[in-house]
């Protein structure tokens, strides 16, 4: 009887200890649905971000970064300088910086954007590169800002990303690099796409502010929504 009492007494700390990695594996990738939805309740007692940990080696061929365009564009309103790891720990809040140079991802629910709904368009909190407009943005229930194609594929870059054992693909922006966050195959028509992307990020400029940021020629796109 003793033996069988041990046996299942290790047997049950085994199951624990696997679903408690199993919850933390879900937690780090990130824009997964499921995951976001069963977890809002819990944001008082969770971390303040969930960075992704660095790969251990240098990435393979295959996972080399991947861009849709040959090298960066030239935006509107976005400025040519370019900033040392120094300068952008100054210009940057905590949370932006570790998002957008160390690859981290903020608590669902919890970023400035996830549920802005007013018109106008998301920079690169970097450079100011302009990134999405709020005419492709959409409820995606995820508790991150989803969009369902970026404003100009040559102002992103994709990256085979296989950190966690199986296939996402993550988005940088493709002048300042900054870790923006990834797309699936889930999201709405046309594209049935959804860029799910971390607020800290990103820069909302509204329709109003176009023409002093630099970026009146998308004035345009709301223009047509009326």
């Amino acid at each position: 009887m003793k033996t069988i009492l041990s046996f299942l007494t290790v047997f049950a700390g085994t199951v624990s200890a696997v679903t408690v990695s199993a919850v933390m594996l879900l937690g780090v990738t990130g824009c997964n649905k499921a995951t976001a939805q069963s977890s809002q309740a819990k944001l008082d007692s969770a971390p303040a971000t969930i960075p992704e940990p660095a790969p251990a080696a240098p990435l393979e061929a295959s996972q080399e970064k991947t861009t849709r365009s040959t090298g960066a564009a030239t935006a509107p309103g976005a400025p040519a300088k370019t900033y040392s790891k120094a300068e952008l720990k100054k210009r940057l809040t905590p949370i932006q910086y570790e998002v957008t140079q160390e690859d981290g991802t903020e608590r669902a629910f919890t970023g400035k954007y996830w549920d802005n709904k007013k018109p106008g368009i998301y920079v690169d909190i970097v450079d100011g590169t302009p990134l999405f407009s709020s005419t492709t943005k959409f409820k995606s229930g995820t508790g991150w800002p989803s969009f369902w194609e970026p404003l100009d594929p040559k102002f992103v870059k994709e990256i085979k990303d296989r950190k966690y054992g199986w296939d996402r693909v993550e988005i940088r922006s493709a002048k300042a690099d900054s870790h923006l966050g990834h797309v699936f195959d889930d999201g709405p028509k046309p594209t049935g796409l959804r860029y799910c992307m971390n607020s800290a990020s990103m820069r909302f400029v509204p329709v109003e502010d176009l023409d002093k940021e630099g970026l009146g020629a998308y004035k345009k796109l709301f223009e047509l929504k009326k």
